[in-house]
């Protein structure tokens, strides 16, 4: 089993940043893969960003040039620095991991983006 507790999440600015972490605890193989999804009410969940365990990533077009996606494998962390936020981005954000082909999620963070 593996637990993923995600923080970080709030309310922001437009053109503002935040930092979101997911610590990833239980029973951890030495190479997995870790992500982060988004989800707004009444929409289908989406892939913001992927990282693998030796730091290939990968990132949602709507995303690309303003959130970078990261890890400390030391800590079985990882993290999403989102800046230049849009009111668009506004959904829970989902922590994701695949460990040994089993699927993980976090609770989710509410991340809301206004004026």
């Amino acid at each position: 089993q593996v637990q993923l507790v995600e923080s970080g999440g709030g309310l922001v600015q437009p053109g503002g940043s935040l930092r979101l972490s997911c610590a990833a605890s239980g029973s951890i193989s030495s190479r997995y893969n870790m992500g982060w999804y988004r989800q707004v009410p009444g929409k289908q969940r989406e892939l913001v960003a992927l990282i693998s365990s030796g730091g290939n990533t990968n990132y949602a077009e709507s995303v690309k040039g303003r959130f970078t996606i990261s890890r400390d494998n030391a800590k079985n962390t990882e993290y999403l620095q989102m800046n230049s936020l849009k009111p668009e981005d506004t959904a829970v954000y989902f922590c994701y991991a695949v460990v040994d082909y089993r699927t993980y999620w976090g609770q989710g963070t509410q991340v809301t983006v206004s004026s």
